[in-house]
């Protein structure tokens, strides 16, 4: 077997992982705020997996998971939430009504909104709010997507 045999090209994310600063209260947002299933209902969790479709998110403590990447991490601010990272997640919405509806929700459950939904430049609905940790997330909605049977946007 050849050495380009033996690699497969690393054209997925399976997983993201959050460094969070409270994983109680950062599981009760997605789990029990937004709707994320998870079967780690631990009082006192070490790590939290969430078993939505297509990539899968995690919860890790943010210390612990400086201290695993080890070597030349950034210095840790005292209140990292204040950081904009240049990362932001997404999620794709089947309608407005249901971007509204996930808006509606996030301030009563921890989160904080960043931009409230609007008609976007490229012709869409969108939206950024924070969760408890300052991860961005936009909800998004256009009627020109498409979605596989796993709900993921297909990219065309």
């Amino acid at each position: 077997m050849t050495e380009s045999q033996q690699f497969s090209p690393l054209n997925r994310v399976n997983l993201i992982c959050l460094g969070v600063t409270d994983l109680v209260r950062s599981r009760a947002f997605y789990r029990d705020g937004l709707g994320f299933t998870t079967p780690n209902n631990e009082d006192h969790p070490n790590i939290v997996f969430f078993n939505n479709r297509g990539t899968k998110l995690e919860l890790y403590p943010r210390a612990a998971l400086a201290a695993d990447i080890g070597g030349d991490t950034p210095p840790q601010m005292s209140d990292p939430a204040t950081l904009f990272t240049g990362i932001t997640l997404a999620y794709n919405a089947k309608s407005e009504a249901e971007v509204d509806a996930i808006f509606a929700k996030v301030e009563g459950i921890g989160g904080s909104i960043a931009k409230a939904p609007e008609r976007a430049f490229w012709g869409g609905y969108s939206g950024y709010f924070r969760d408890p940790d300052g991860y961005y997330w936009e909800v998004a909605y256009a009627d020109s997507w498409k979605f596989d049977e796993n709900d993921m946007l297909i990219i065309e």
